[in-house]
């Protein structure tokens, strides 16, 4: 297939776009920079430049394609009202682009949506890819959109990514977190830390997305999930040893004040099952869990 990739450059986007093209696929590239357009170039890719706020550029980039991967995201932490309304223009101008044609469109979402967005889970349980979130946050709206085009012609899927998407470049939440234990000579977690993140390699996430791409069925979402539910006091214990800092807790009333931004997220309980990804799309994550990925040592270098 000719695909055309959104957020191809990026960090996990750099991953999927050799998975695809490995895999006997065309790949066009959406670059906004002259930086990112030579990564795509680099990477054997075509290239388009535009970004995600010239829908024109999306619209002529999903029209010349047998397909589209959108990964591309505007990750404006001070205000993420502002990335998820350029994320649903975005979902919306490729999606009339496609409708009627058949074509595979696979977005990009979190399974935070499941933690954050008023899906109810049972006590010890794990939110599946069955549960649809309807809260008014972030991208719920944009998975919901996605989901909804399959209604009108398109093979449109939806994979929640883990909070962590880690590896080698990462740039995330992990890193952000060993900064501030660096920064502030602890390594934190709150309450009891028993709340869990799951997680994901780079490099098994550009799988499940080839897969997607390839075999989804329309209006389906999956869980881009290798470490259903890691401790959130398993995380900071490992970055306290590598930095040689401390451990200790802190109560949920003083996690704004240590994590800034991130202090409503470190004390989310995120359990989430890959049990149905891996059944119906046969996705087997294969790559090191996050701990083991930590415990490499190249997050602290």
């Amino acid at each position: 297939m000719r695909l055309f990739v959104t957020g191809g450059s990026g960090f996990i986007g750099s991953a999927v776009v050799p998975e695809l093209l490995g895999a006997g696929h065309e790949v066009v590239g959406l670059a906004r920079s002259d930086v990112s357009a030579a990564a795509l170039a680099n990477a054997g890719a075509e290239v388009l430049r535009g970004d995600l706020e010239d829908l024109d550029s999306l619209r002529r980039g999903a029209k010349a394609s047998d397909g589209v991967v959108h990964l591309g995201y505007v990750h404006d932490f001070s205000d993420m009202t502002i990335g998820a309304a350029v994320d649903l223009r975005a979902v919306e101008a490729i999606g009339d682009t496609l409708a009627g044609s058949d074509k595979p469109f696979v977005i990009t979402t979190g399974t935070l949506l499941l933690a954050l967005g008023s899906v109810e889970i049972a006590p010890g349980g794990f939110g599946t890819e069955e549960d649809v979130s309807r809260a008014a946050m972030p991208r719920v709206a944009s998975e919901n959109t996605a989901i909804a085009l399959a209604e009108r012609g398109v093979r449109s899927s939806a994979i929640r990514l883990s909070p962590s998407v880690h590896g080698v470049g990462d740039h995330g939440f992990v890193p952000i977190l060993i900064g501030i234990a660096r920064e502030k000579g602890v390594s934190v977690f709150v309450g009891d830390g028993a709340n869990r993140w799951p997680g994901v390699h780079r490099l098994d996430a550009a799988r499940l997305f080839r897969l997607a791409v390839e075999n989804a069925p329309a209006g389906s979402r999956w869980h881009g999930v290798g470490d259903e539910g890691v401790p959130f006091r398993d995380i900071a214990e490992v970055i306290g040893r590598h930095l040689h800092v401390p451990v200790r807790s802190v109560p949920s009333e003083e996690a704004d004040e240590h994590f800034g931004f991130l202090g409503g997220l470190v004390s989310v309980d995120n359990p989430t099952s890959n049990a149905l990804t891996r059944e119906r799309l046969g996705w087997e994550p294969i790559e090191p869990g996050l701990l083991a990925d930590l415990d490499e040592g190249h997050y602290f270098d």
